[in-house]
């Protein structure tokens, strides 16, 4: 079989895996997003995913291997493989958003052609591909599924901002809808993972894997946030705490923190909701999401406290918070929770400025009505340092605080001779 592979959404998954693919086959990388699109084709990656050389390398307009990029969708009709990869968030209340997998399945489906298999990379809860997206794609096509075309799961395993485990370096889990198009599916994405593939027996049982992925992920970290509450108040560094446990060789080593981004912060709710269906409530997984939400204000009350103590005056305090994103040397600020820290400390009346050089600030100010600042040029009474940004390092905080200021470290990234109190 000669792969046409057409990627649907060039975001932070799509873009990685169509640069990889490329490199071996034809693929046609589509978004509805003609801004995204033109980016691109001019050899820019805004998402700082694919370096500008790495993309030129494989971008092509003779139609041979490599990578074309469009928002025509006439330009994926002849593909036999689709590969979707649209973004999956949850609304204010909490609660899953199919509707741009929906719409990719559209999409789709109204191209969708004998024999064709479209893989779903998406995060969802098990049962989706099948119970949603397959109807979808019935409906605008005409075609029978499992008869006329196929279906597989590969949930996408993209750790943004981490340039040591990407794609081609993280095993990937496959699947398919038929047990001969697992085979198929699993040996499309061995041709490019050198890290190796795990084929699951159906497409439930890899949609499951990728969701208790983060769900589990964020049930540790929600434990070692209680920790840092519970040790705050006995008077005792969480983080010496944590240094001292991991040195039991199976203790799990995680640090508290804020939990945000379009995964841990999001996943969780997707088991939760199917649970829910089948007439489970849970338990654990619902308790570290609302653990894990309220740590911004955790941290503002905190931070409060260390002004008290210090007599600082809170009305009208010089704030600077390092880091908007929803993590460290990343310019993703989707669902970040720096923000809940940035809005607690301005309900106690503080000025707080923003500053942080991955971030892009038009899309800070649409997104949070923020304008940050480009470069620190005066003292301040309290720095909180949120996100772990390589480039925060560099900075000399004893010029950048006030002879009275102090600095709260929510990472625990900073020595303990430049942080006066860590979460």
């Amino acid at each position: 079989m000669e792969y046409k592979i057409a990627i649907i959404g060039l975001g932070y998954v799509g873009l990685p895996l169509a640069v990889e693919f490329a490199k071996k086959y034809k693929v046609v990388g589509f978004d509805i997003n003609q801004d995204r699109v033109n980016e691109l084709n001019q050899g820019h990656d805004s998402t700082l995913e694919v370096s500008d050389n790495d993309l030129s390398k494989v971008l092509v307009t003779n139609g041979k291997i490599g990578l074309k990029l469009t928002f025509d969708v006439n330009e994926i009709k002849d593909s036999n493989i689709y590969i979707v990869t649209v973004p999956t968030p949850v609304d204010r209340n909490n609660r899953p958003i199919l509707t741009p997998l929906v719409k990719a399945s559209e999409t789709v489906g109204k191209i969708l052609k004998q024999n064709d298999i479209v893989i779903y990379e998406s995060t969802v809860y098990p049962g989706v591909t099948e119970d949603e997206c397959v109807p979808v794609l019935e409906k605008h096509s005409g075609l029978k599924f499992n008869k006329d075309f196929y279906c597989g799961y590969s949930p996408e395993r993209i750790n943004p901002g981490d340039k040591t485990h990407t794609v081609a370096n993280i095993k990937k889990v496959t699947s398919g809808s038929t047990p001969e198009i697992g085979k198929v599916v699993d040996d499309l994405y061995k041709s490019i993972i050198t890290a190796g593939t795990h084929l699951a027996p159906t497409l439930k049982v890899a949609e499951a894997s990728k969701v208790i992925e983060n769900a589990q992920r964020d049930v540790n970290i929600a434990f070692v946030n209680e920790l840092a509450i519970i040790f705050n108040k006995l008077g005792i560094d969480t983080h010496d705490v944590l240094e001292a446990a991991a040195t039991k060789w199976n203790f799990l080593y995680f640090k508290p923190g804020l939990v945000g981004g379009h995964c841990i912060g999001v996943d969780p709710f997707y088991l939760a909701q199917k649970a829910q269906e089948v007439g489970y409530h849970s338990e654990i997984i619902l308790a570290g999401r609302r653990l894990n939400d309220s740590m911004g204000e955790y941290v503002a009350t905190e931070i409060l406290k260390l002004m008290v103590m210090s007599d600082i005056p809170v009305k009208k305090a010089k704030v600077l918070m390092l880091g908007i994103t929803f993590k460290e040397n990343c310019p993703d600020i989707r669902n970040t929770k720096a923000i809940d820290v940035y809005k607690s400390l301005g309900q106690y009346g503080m000025d707080v400025d923003v500053y942080d050089p991955w971030a892009d600030n038009d899309e800070v100010k649409n997104e949070y009505g923020i304008e940050m600042i480009s470069s620190i040029e005066s003292e301040y009474d309290v720095i909180v340092h949120v996100v772990a940004h390589r480039k925060y390092l560099e900075l000399d905080f004893n010029k950048i605080k006030s002879k009275t200021g102090v600095v709260y470290d929510v990472k625990g990234s900073l020595s303990k001779e430049i942080a006066d109190k860590r979460l």
